[in-house]
């Protein structure tokens, strides 16, 4: 096994602890010795960064041969002002090349140095350290969203009180214009999870896909296959197609990952935080402080905020009137993420579908699809959605015990569109997040 896939297998063993697992099972799972396991799980505690799990290479020391001694001095410089202010209230701390220039840019240095050029004179100062790729043993395929409100990853990050009580701390995130939502709950119940979601699309709007792991929460447990979970029949009611990721394949969530690692550094590591009151404070703090940055170089100098306002989209304005005991099945497709078994099949809601004609070890995306009055097809593709090409390896019918209704009206595009095309307002909003309060009727915004 090389460093990239040693890497990958790390970080899955973390992810499974952090989601409660025992090491005896991680390391069942994995196929390594619970030993194994507590190593680079204590090598990770202490500081909380996915860097620990792997090796990190020695970068040569070059001279920079074109910046200024002046230049180099004004670099660390501002790097160790941002470290300092990173411990300061009302201060994310980010303390990258994108934000260093971002200052010096402000300062009025001129030449304005590269980001290379910033991050090479960090590594000859040993004020950094390079970081390794990680790489994946099977290829899935996934989507590549373009646009804002195309796609949200969400996902929960469970901490942990002084008491023992644990917070699970719920994190969406648009991967094109960064902007996250988030709440904190003691409960991760799937009530929990469907008021959080009504929060995401008041925040952030609907978006065409709604990408997610398979907690219980999300996917309905593994009591009984085939079980439509509460939060499938709430992504199909306002037309919003779900994705399951792989099993244990945290990387396939990547960018609200990532987050997680922002979130837990400006909040849980940053401050004492002794109830949920003060989780939830914190938290808030640093969702406006994230929407309104201008750290994230992929956005160009621009904050989440103003990305995520650039392109219009439906929002909710309050919250949907929930009937009881569930949801109706509605119209729509719900995705899933999976790998081949040996025995060619794969798990879609925890029953063995089969694959005769795909090879073992192959990542697939699974569609089903659901038509009035009662009518479901599960079909299995080499690649995602929004491919150029993709290829139809297997279709099977997916049995029913209840109608299918048609997506209500006020869910759906206009002929030919697209979630991020549709002509609805323009979402303004960066304050921490909404109130979801019981059940009212639901609405949503259009010009």
């Amino acid at each position: 096994m090389n460093e990239p896939e040693a890497y990958a297998q790390r970080v899955t063993a973390v992810y499974l602890i952090q989601q409660g697992w025992s090491p005896t099972r991680v390391g069942q799972v994995l196929g390594r010795s619970r030993a194994w396991v507590y190593r680079w799980w204590q090598r990770f505690q202490p500081d909380q960064l996915w860097e620990a799990l792997h090796t990190h290479s020695q970068a040569p020391h070059h001279g920079s041969t074109w910046l200024s001694l002046a230049a180099q001095q004004a670099i660390c410089r501002v790097r160790r002002t941002l470290e300092a202010e990173a411990d300061l209230p009302q201060h994310l701390g980010y303390i990258g090349a994108p934000t260093i220039r971002s200052r010096l840019q402000t300062e009025g240095q001129s030449p304005l140095p590269s980001r290379a050029s910033i991050e090479r004179v960090l590594g000859q100062a040993h004020l950094t350290h390079p970081h390794a790729a990680a790489g994946d043993e099977v290829h899935y395929p996934h989507l590549q969203p373009s646009q804002p409100h195309e796609l949200i990853q969400v996902d929960i990050v469970p901490h942990f009180l002084p008491g023992g009580g644990c917070v699970s701390c719920f994190n969406a995130i648009d991967p094109v214009s960064h902007y996250p939502s988030g709440t904190q709950s003691l409960s991760k119940s799937a009530a929990v999870a469907m008021q959080f979601l009504q929060q995401v699309w008041a925040e952030q709007g609907l978006s065409h896909y709604l990408q997610l792991d398979n907690e219980s929460c999300f996917s309905g447990g593994t009591a009984h296959p085939r079980v439509l979970s509460k939060v499938v029949r709430l992504g199909l009611s306002v037309g919003t197609q779900l994705v399951f990721t792989p099993f244990y394949h945290p990387q396939s969530n990547g960018c609200v990952e990532r987050f997680h690692q922002d979130y837990n550094l400006h909040t849980w590591q940053k401050y004492e935080l002794t109830d949920l009151e003060t989780v939830q404070q914190a938290s808030a703090d640093f969702l406006t402080g994230f929407r309104l940055s201008r750290h994230v170089e992929a956005l160009g100098g621009q904050s989440p905020a103003e990305v995520q306002a650039g392109v219009p989209a439906p929002y909710l304005l309050r919250p949907l009137r929930l009937p009881s005991p569930k949801l109706p099945l509605t119209a729509g497709q719900v995705h899933f993420i999976r790998r081949v078994s040996a025995r060619r099949t794969v798990s879609i809601l925890y029953q063995d579908w089969a694959v005769p004609q795909v090879e073992p070890d192959q990542g697939v995306w699974a569609t089903l699809a659901f038509r009035p009055p009662l009518t479901a097809t599960l079909r299995i593709y080499d690649a995602a959605p929004d491919a150029a090409g993709r290829t139809c390896l297997e279709e099977q019918p997916f049995p029913l015990q209840e109608p299918v209704l048609p997506l209500g009206p006020e869910f759906q595009p206009p002929l030919g569109g697209t979630a991020s095309g549709w002509t609805f307002a323009r979402g303004a909003e960066t304050g921490t997040g909404c109130e979801v309060p019981g059940e009212v009727l639901s609405e949503v915004s259009s010009c």
